[in-house]
């Protein structure tokens, strides 16, 4: 199937009577200009893929001069246009400075036909590419435009987040690497993705990586990439997380799962800044900025030597501690409206309030699953609601075990994570997928979690 335009810019008749019969055969369209001072017009109204333009069109003259002017003039109406030079005078020097000007090609007279159909169609396969290319580009900043525009973090009030807030504030304009820890559901990779949003490298692609999800075979080939027939599966050469993120933000979730083996190979790419793909031998430069997370006290995992002491100093130049929202009684309401809102647009009932009993039992709870089972449980609420109002039943929340005292029982990280997976098992029956939706993690970690904890 014949596909391209093709522009012809030659004075000589009996050369465009050629290429007429020639490019037919080959290309879609095919339009012949005896001058190029119709080039303008031409180019806005035929919109061709390739240029084919002569160099000489004074008598006498054959310096190229008059060629290199109107590709100059092209290239300021269409930067990317191909276009390929012709000329009955073949010179070196002319061709390189022709080449430096962005000329994709130089062809010379009399052609070979079967070689300047071929060199045509590479500078039309050049236009695809660049078109694709513009289309991505322009797809990424609209995605990232739109990403940066919406606003999701709901600070609260509390005395421990204006802290945090204003913290985050400071160190996302720096390029400094960022450790965030805190318990499960306290919203680690939305702290990640504000520091990203407000920093230097907003416009750039932001790449997250769950770190307990690729197991040790895959690691290198997902965080650094491979070239072709590196190994079985690896069918065409493919970048990594790290070329991925170049110029972005590399957001290493879970980064305490990393096993001690893995954890040298990812230090020796902090260190370096450099990638290089399995199977090659080729090193890359990199440029990114790391924010890693964590629920793990990686202290203790560096005095239980399973954690390396020089990668944590190395991830760690700013921590960020999250509170848990059992400590943040004082923005359970501020939360609970601002998941209100998005729930109550989505679902199409906007206006949905809680009662203020049900705001005295959300603060009462502890909240085990933390702001992510609280934004779960609004949208749940939302969803069952059939007044204008939400009742404390509406949230269905879980029974709570108790101390005598009254006060909710105290759990270490591990033991909280634990008995919250245990329930959520419990409840969906062992459905593996239903439990990894409603704690909002993927598959593969559920599992190394529930072997982790001997569940």
């Amino acid at each position: 199937m014949k596909k391209g335009n093709i522009l012809v810019v030659d004075d000589n008749s009996n050369v465009r009577a050629a290429l007429r019969i020639l490019l037919n055969a080959h290309f879609e369209k095919v339009s012949l200009l005896s001058s190029p001072n119709q080039l303008p017009n031409v180019l806005r109204e035929f919109s061709p893929d390739v240029v084919l333009l002569d160099m000489n069109f004074s008598a006498g003259i054959n310096t190229g001069n008059e060629g290199l002017y109107w590709l100059g003039e092209i290239k300021k109406q269409d930067a990317e246009l191909p276009v390929v030079l012709f000329t009955a005078y073949a010179d070196v020097d002319l061709a390189v400075n022709a080449l430096k000007k962005g000329a994709a090609d130089f062809v010379v007279k009399p052609w070979d036909n079967a070689k300047l159909v071929a060199t045509l169609r590479s500078a039309y396969s050049l236009r695809l590419s660049q078109k694709e290319v513009k289309r991505l580009r322009e797809k990424q900043d609209v995605l990232t435009k739109d990403m940066n525009k919406e606003k999701n973090v709901c600070w609260g009030a509390s005395a421990a987040m204006l802290k945090l807030k204003s913290m985050v504030e400071k160190v996302a304009n720096t390029d400094a690497n960022i450790l965030i820890t805190g318990e499960n559901g306290t919203g680690k990779e939305v702290i990640a993705r504000e520091i990203h949003r407000l920093s230097r490298r907003c416009n750039e692609v932001m790449i997250s990586v769950d770190m307990g999800a690729i197991t040790e075979t895959l690691f290198e080939s997902e965080l650094f990439g491979c070239v072709k027939g590196a190994f079985t599966d690896a069918k065409t050469d493919r970048a990594g997380k790290f070329e991925a993120a170049n110029g972005g933000t590399l957001f290493l979730d879970e980064i305490g799962n990393l096993s001690f083996s893995l954890q040298a190979k990812l230090l020796n790419v902090l260190q370096t800044r450099q990638v290089t793909r399995i199977g090659s031998v080729k090193a890359a430069d990199i440029d990114i900025r790391l924010v890693c997370a964590t629920n793990r006290n990686l202290e203790q995992s560096v005095e239980k030597e399973t954690f390396r002491e020089d990668l944590l100093y190395r991830i760690n130049t700013i921590q960020i501690e999250l509170p848990p929202l059992r400590k943040r009684i004082d923005d359970i309401e501020l939360l609970t409206d601002f998941f209100l809102h998005i729930y109550g647009n989505k679902y199409n009932k906007q206006h949905l309030r809680p009662t203020k009993a049900a705001i005295d039992l959300l603060k009462q709870y502890a909240w085990p699953g933390n702001i992510r089972e609280l934004q779960h449980s609004v949208e749940k609420a939302v969803i069952l609601s059939e007044g204008n109002e939400l009742e404390p039943s509406d949230f269905m929340l879980k029974k709570q075990n108790n101390h005598p005292s009254g006060k909710p029982e105290c759990l270490t990280l591990d033991e909280a994570e634990k008995l919250v997976i245990k329930n959520a098992l419990i409840r969906h029956k062992g459905n593996m997928s239903a439990v990894a939706n409603e704690l909002g993690i993927t598959r593969p970690t559920l599992y190394n979690k529930i072997k982790k904890y001997g569940l």
